[in-house]
């Protein structure tokens, strides 16, 4: 067969394939992917509601079969097949992913689990009450239609939408190289905020945001910050933070269980236990003892079990880091706007749909009013013919058939008696003259008579009704908000997600109560934290109590106080340096030995915790100026320690044959004190060292003699110098206060002056720390065998320098002091301190700890939180 040459086109395939390309793409968002912005439905959605009305299914209909639903659509409008409309006619009555379900179902249609719905021949359907409203009027030529797939129908081009659809149930589609994702809202705020447009055109977002407050996701949940979603309604981008709602319960024992009540948009809550499950069983989360979902038609409801002692808030927030307890919605707010993909804002999505209804009601009233007045003209025609009866009767049945009747009558001229002047004449139209021929003979009597003419009356004020209407735009504003309330009232309800306005009133820290805390760290490694309140405090040479539990081998190395809202800077015999929050560490009783530093915070291989720094804020007016044992000194400004990585950063650049011993925080005008194991101390500026960068060795901070080394660095306030005491602690138990005033002011670098003798009878240094003249603090004094010791401060001898102090306590044979802690005590303890000191007899004779007043403690704090919170 021979091809004519003349229906050959050469083109070139380049141009060729990026043109199908485009109209490909173009087909796919106008005509599958991207809701229109005036009803916010696909054009499958409004295909599918379109079929259910030509079927009659009503709100108030019987449930017909999915598979008679999906085949209607499929043979008249959307010519994809059943396999494909099915799929959205399941998605339109899904509760959990539509706020207001457009229909209601009757079976299985799938589960927030990600269980797919039954097959098509079981399940049935009909409309929901919003459904129907999308297609209140349509039979009024309130929209365009155009022609079905082949012609033989027509369908509308968009629905009258008198219910919000698209800002209210959200879209969320993808085409090529374009998608949208549209957040749902509450139909209460998303109503008055319509109103309030309505009523002033110029409000901005924020004002609007008055009204309209946040997405409302049909699965609840929290929405964690505004920003994202003010970038949303400004711009059509925005990330939303969505969180899982939680409860955390205490049972009789004091152990804590998590309850999950709801949980982010669009997540899969089979896919959301498997991976929770998975961190448990990796041991990523440690303190998690079991996962139950206990779900039900009542609601979602997921328990988390706990391990005894186990923080619930810390292992909540961990699980919303891990998991999608925490997800994010990426808002992308693209619709059809005049047929074309548009990013549309918050008011430019509400004010198209205000635009829409406006040309509904305008449409709708011009409807009526051409119905009206047909209905009208019909009557006149009546009331003409039974003012002229007589000659109508005779016309008639003079006349051979009905064609010679109907010339006849339209060419007579009648008076319309009552209805107006009886000497203007009138004829009547082909329309009136066929109602009059097809009047029946008992529409003469006088009772059908008035009822023509009171039903002409009535139609004669709905004229003058609809006309004024159509001459007032404020008229057609006042209806559109009408029926906006209509809707409110219809189907409004509460809002489901939470919103909290800042990220910030929603920190972890929050549902933390603020307290001191005692941390200890062994030899081996192993952390804890307890309550300051556990220690009583004891007369001099008191015996103590057991602070932890150590191994064989094992014995508490360090140990100092900080605040549950407190950062720490871990800082490692070789300047790394790790970042960690104090309410992540284990919580533990005084007999625990903790768990295990490295299953807390990554610590290099081969390193080992020297120094851990209690900071509140990242201030850049202040520095960290850190100590190593061979007497060599460096400050760095804080805020270079604000955003350390995942593994850690490098603190201090430590030379191979030395170790990294002490840190604190100064304020850049300090004074520094630096004591050394034979009983040395050097005093001076801290200007004296100028701030340096992290990976520098640092400059020299004392001399050092022999084998003497560094124990202790003190920084004093200028403020504080003159209250300023050093407390100087020995390994044999003995220790003295004296005021640093007895020191003299030098250059750093220098041997220093006596702090206190090191003879036989003290032993060497083993701390060095800063207490206030009138000291109501106490301190905790640790011994290598894990005894613990809390005493007053004040009951500590103030002593010269060459003085070898008082015993502080009487530690057992082989056993010595290897640390000592300040502890800040607040009025609310000193209340406490009968009770407190009774509970530590109890547990001195025991052994045991009481865990049914901790458990009440915790109780009462909780209760605390909540109130402070509102957090349920």
């Amino acid at each position: 067969m021979m091809i004519e040459r003349s229906r050959v086109i050469p083109v070139e395939i380049g141009d060729e394939l990026k043109k199908s390309m485009l109209d490909y793409s173009m087909s796919t968002l106008v005509n599958r992917a991207l809701p229109d912005v005036r009803d916010g439905m696909k054009p499958s959605q409004r295909r599918i509601l379109v079929a259910m009305n030509d079927l009659g299914l009503g709100a108030n209909r019987q449930h017909r079969k999915c598979a008679h639903i999906a085949g209607h659509a499929s043979g008249n409008y959307h010519p994809h097949g059943e396999d494909i409309v099915y799929p959205t006619l399941v998605h339109l009555a899904q509760d959990f992913k539509l706020r207001y379900p457009l229909v209601d179902g009757q079976g299985n249609f799938g589960s927030i689990d990600g269980y797919p719905p039954a097959a098509m021949r079981y399940t049935e359907a009909r409309m929901a009450g919003p459904g129907q409203e999308m297609l209140n009027d349509l039979e009024k030529e309130t929209v365009d239609y155009r022609p079905n797939y082949d012609e033989r129908l027509e369908e509308p081009k968009v629905l009258p939408s008198a219910f919000p659809n698209m800002i209210c149930n959200g879209a969320v589609g993808i085409a090529t190289t374009m998608a949208t994702a549209i957040p749902p809202h509450n139909l209460q705020e998303v109503a008055d905020g319509l109103v309030a447009l309505i009523d002033n055109p110029e409000l901005d977002i924020a004002e609007l945001m008055e009204y309209i407050k946040a997405p409302d996701f049909p699965t609840g949940g929290i929405i964690y910050g505004i920003g994202g979603v003010l970038d949303a309604y400004q711009t059509g981008r925005g990330h939303l933070r969505i969180r899982a709602k939680a409860d955390i319960e205490e049972d009789k024992t004091g152990r804590e269980t998590i309850i999950i009540t709801e949980i982010p948009y669009m997540v899969n809550k089979t896919t959301l236990l498997e991976k929770m499950a998975d961190l448990v069983r990796e041991k990523r989360i440690e303190g998690i003892s079991n996962i139950q979902d206990e779900s039900d038609r009542d609601g979602l409801r997921i328990v988390v079990e706990l391990k005894r002692d186990v923080v619930g808030d810390v292992i909540l927030n961990q699980l919303y880091k891990n998991t999608q307890l925490e997800s994010t919605f990426a808002a992308n707010m693209v619709a059809l706007v005049n047929g074309r993909p548009q990013q549309v804002t918050l008011k430019h999505m509400l004010q198209c749909y205000i635009d829409h209804r406006h040309d509904v009601v305008k449409r709708r009233t011009e409807y009526e009013l051409r119905v009206a007045e047909d209905r009208a003209h019909i009557l006149e025609g009546l009331i003409l013919a039974q003012d002229n009866i007589d000659e109508v009767i005779r016309i008639i049945r003079g006349s051979k058939d009905t064609n010679e009747a109907r010339r006849a009558l339209t060419q007579l001229k009648l008076s319309r008696g009552q209805l107006q002047s009886t000497e203007e004449q009138h004829q009547l139209s082909e329309r009136q003259v066929q109602a009059i021929l097809s009047m029946t003979l008992q529409r003469l009597t006088n009772m059908e008579q008035q009822k023509i003419e009171a039903e002409h009356d009535e139609l004669t004020q709905e004229i003058e009704r609809l006309r004024s209407i159509l001459d007032n735009r404020e008229s057609r504003m006042q209806i559109v908000k009408d029926e906006l309330g209509v809707m409110r009232e219809k189907y409004g309800d509460d809002r489901r997600s939470e919103i909290v306005f800042a990220a910030s009133e929603f920190s972890i820290e929050d549902l933390i109560h603020e307290e001191d805390m005692v941390i200890t760290i062994s030899h081996n490694g192993y952390i804890k934290r307890i309550p300051v309140s556990t220690y009583r405090a004891q007369n001099r040479g008191g015996r103590g109590i057991t602070g932890m539990r150590t191994k064989d081998e094992d014995f508490v190395e360090s140990l100092f106080v900080a605040s549950t809202h407190s950062y720490i800077l871990v800082l490692t015999d070789r300047g790394h340096c790790v970042w960690l929050k104090v309410h992540e560490i284990p919580r533990g009783t005084r007999q625990a030995r903790g768990r295990p530093i490295v299953n807390v915070v990554d610590i290099p291989f081969g390193h080992k915790v020297a120094e851990v720094v209690p900071v509140r804020e990242f201030d850049e007016d202040r520095y960290l100026l850190s100590i190593t044992q061979k007497g060599l000194t460096k400050k760095t400004a804080l805020s270079a320690y604000s955003r350390p990585r995942k593994g850690g950063i490098i603190a201090m650049n430590v030379r191979e044959d030395d170790q990294l011993i002490k840190a604190a925080v100064t304020g850049g005008d300090d004074q520094v004190i630096i004591a050394t194991k034979n009983g040395q101390a050097v005093y001076f500026d801290e200007n004296k060292v100028r701030a340096m960068g992290r990976n520098s060795q640092g400059v020299r901070g004392v001399s050092l003699q022999g084998d003497d080394v560094v124990v202790g660095m003190v920084v004093v306030r200028p403020e504080e110098l003159e209250q300023s005491h050093l407390l100087t602690v020995c390994a044999n138990g003995y220790g003295k206060r004296t005021p640093v005033s007895d020191y003299r002011l030098t250059n750093r670098g220098v041997k220093g002056v006596i702090n206190i003798k090191t003879t036989d009878r003290n032993g060497p240094v083993v701390s060095m720390m800063g207490v206030m003249e009138d000291s109501r603090d106490d301190m905790v004094i640790v011994t290598q065998n894990g005894i613990l010791i809390r005493q007053k401060v004040a009951d500590v001898s103030v002593i010269g320098r060459n003085a070898q102090g008082v015993r502080l306590i009487n530690p057992d044979d082989g056993d010595q002091v290897i640390d000592v802690a300040q502890v800040i005590n607040q009025d609310e303890e000193e209340e406490g301190e009968t009770a407190m000191d009774a509970t530590s007899e109890e547990v001195s004779e025991t052994g045991d700890e009481n865990t049914a007043e901790e458990n009440g403690t915790m109780k009462a704090l909780w209760r605390e939180v909540q109130k402070r919170t509102g957090w349920k």
